[in-house]
C-alpha cells in the first residue's frame, strides 16, 4: 500500500519548515535558556577571588566560557592563564555584558556599590548570587541583612535581576574538596522565583561537578544563608533535602 503523496510532501514540508525555524531560532541567538541544555554559556563573573576563581576554573573546564572581572583586569592575567583557553579578563561591565549569566562573587558590602554602577545593565539577567554578609567585614549591609534576611537585601540591591542564590553555603575550599567526588556527589542549595533562571543554574551546579538541590522561592535562601543552620553543610542530594525540606 503506497503512501498519498501529497501527504508525504505535506510532511516533508512541515519538517523542512521546523527544522528552519529551529535553525534560525539559534543562528539568531535566541533565549540564553532555550539553548542551555545543549551549548555551552557565557558566565560573566563579578569578582575574582576565591570564588569567582574556582567557579569560573570549574566551569571552564566543562566547556563553558567565563570571564572573570576586576576594576583592574590586567592583573588577572596570571589567573585567566592558569584557568586555561576559555577563561580571559574583563572590567565587571564587560563580565556582566557577555554573560549569558553572571556570578556575584564579592564580598557583601559592595553591593550597594554594584547597584549603583551596575543596576540597570543587570536587569533581566540571571544572576547567581553567592554573597554572604559578614559583621567585621560588611558593617551597614550586614545590618539589613540581620533585620530583614539576605534574600530581601539581595532583591533590594540586584533589583530587575533574575536572581538565584547558590555557590554561598559553603567555604571554597569546600567546593575544591568536593567537585566531581564520586557518588554520591556534594549538593547544593538553590533558591529562586524564577523557574527558568533556576533550571539554567542547576545545569551550571551539575557542570561544576555537584548536585543541585531547590529549596524553594528566593526568599528560602535564608535557611541555607550563612550562620544558619543550613551553612556549611557538605551531605548529599537526599540528605540535604532532608534537612532543609527542600522542594526538589
Amino acid at each position: 500500500m503506497r503512501s498519498d503523496p501529497i501527504s508525504r510532501r505535506a510532511a516533508l514540508a512541515f519538517g523542512m519548515s521546523l527544522a528552519l525555524g529551529m535553525s534560525l531560532a539559534v543562528s539568531a541567538g535566541g533565549p540564553a535558556w532555550a539553548q542551555a541544555a545543549t551549548s555551552p554559556l557565557r558566565i560573566g563573573i563579578v569578582g575574582a577571588g576565591n570564588i569567582g576563581g574556582t567557579l569560573g576554573g570549574l566551569w571552564a573546564k566543562a566547556g563553558h566560557a567565563v570571564m572573570l572581572s576586576s576594576r583592574h583586569p590586567e592583573e588577572l592575567k596570571a589567573l585567566v592563564e592558569s584557568l586555561g583557553p576559555r577563561a580571559r579578563a574583563g572590567t565587571p561591565a564587560e563580565a556582566i555584558a557577555f554573560g549569558d549569566v553572571v556570578l556575584i562573587a564579592v564580598p557583601y558590602k559592595a553591593y550597594p556599590q554594584i547597584a549603583q554602577d551596575y543596576g540597570p545593565a543587570l536587569q533581566g539577567k540571571i544572576v547567581i548570587d553567592a554573597g554572604n554578609a559578614t559583621q567585621a567585614r560588611d558593617g551597614e549591609v550586614y545590618g539589613e541583612v540581620k533585620e530583614n534576611g539576605i534574600a530581601a537585601v539581595s532583591a533590594k540591591y540586584l533589583r530587575g535581576a533574575r536572581i538565584v542564590r547558590g555557590f554561598n553555603a559553603a567555604n571554597y575550599r569546600v567546593f575544591v574538596k568536593n567537585a566531581h567526588r564520586e557518588a554520591p556527589r556534594m549538593a547544593i542549595p538553590l533558591a529562586s522565583d524564577d523557574a527558568q533562571a533556576l533550571a539554567m543554574v542547576e545545569r551550571l551546579v551539575t557542570d561544576a561537578g555537584f548536585d543541585p538541590v531547590v529549596v524553594g522561592p528566593l526568599a528560602k535562601a535564608d535557611s541555607f544563608a550563612m550562620g544558619s543552620p543550613g551553612f556549611a553543610l557538605e551531605l548529599t542530594a537526599p540528605e540535604l533535602k532532608t534537612r532543609l525540606g527542600a522542594a526538589r
